[in-house]
C-alpha cells in the first residue's frame, strides 16, 4: 500500500512537471547590463575604504599605502569608463551628470563654513561635523570654566 502511494506521488509530480504550461512560469527578472561592473565598483570602493582604515591604524607604510591606493584608483577609473561606455552603447543616460555653471557654487566664507575646518589638523569638510574625519578629534574646542 505504501509503495503504491509513493508511486502515485512520483507519477503525479512527473505529470505536473511535464505538463506545466509555459504561460504559468514567470518571466525572469531582467539582469542589468552593467550590474557586474556596479558590483566591481562597489568592491573597489570597499577596498579603498579598508586600505585607508588599515593605513590609519599603522598596519601599512606610507609607500605601500600610496602604491596600493594608486592601483585601486586606476582599476576604479577603468571600471567607471567601462560603465560609461556600456551605457553609451545602450543609449542610456550617463551615471555621472555634467555640472552646469549654475550648479557650481563658490563657497561663501561664513561662520558655518569656518566650523567645517578642523582646528587640530586643518582638514576641511563640506558640512559641520562633531568629530574630524581625518584625525578624529572634536571639531569644536570645549570651553572650560
Amino acid at each position: 500500500m505504501i509503495l503504491f502511494l509513493a508511486a502515485v506521488i512520483v507519477l503525479g509530480a512527473l505529470a505536473f512537471t511535464f505538463f506545466i504550461r509555459p504561460q504559468d512560469v514567470r518571466e525572469p527578472l531582467p539582469v542589468s547590463p552593467i550590474q557586474h561592473l556596479e558590483d566591481r565598483k562597489r568592491a573597489i570602493y570597499d577596498n579603498l575604504r579598508d586600505l585607508q582604515f588599515e593605513f590609519r591604524l599603522g598596519k601599512l607604510s606610507d609607500e605601500d599605502y600610496q602604491q596600493t591606493k594608486l592601483v585601486l584608483q586606476k582599476e576604479l577609473a577603468g571600471v567607471l569608463a567601462d560603465i560609461e561606455e556600456t551605457l553609451k552603447k545602450l543609449g542610456l543616460p550617463s551615471t555621472q551628470p555634467v555640472p552646469s555653471k549654475a550648479d557650481v557654487r563658490t563657497p561663501a566664507r561664513s561662520k558655518s563654513n569656518a566650523a567645517a575646518i578642523c582646528p587640530h589638523c586643518g582638514a576641511s569638510f563640506a558640512r559641520t561635523l562633531k568629530f574630524c574625519g581625518e584625525c578624529g578629534k572634536p571639531m569644536h574646542e570645549e570651553v572650560r570654566s
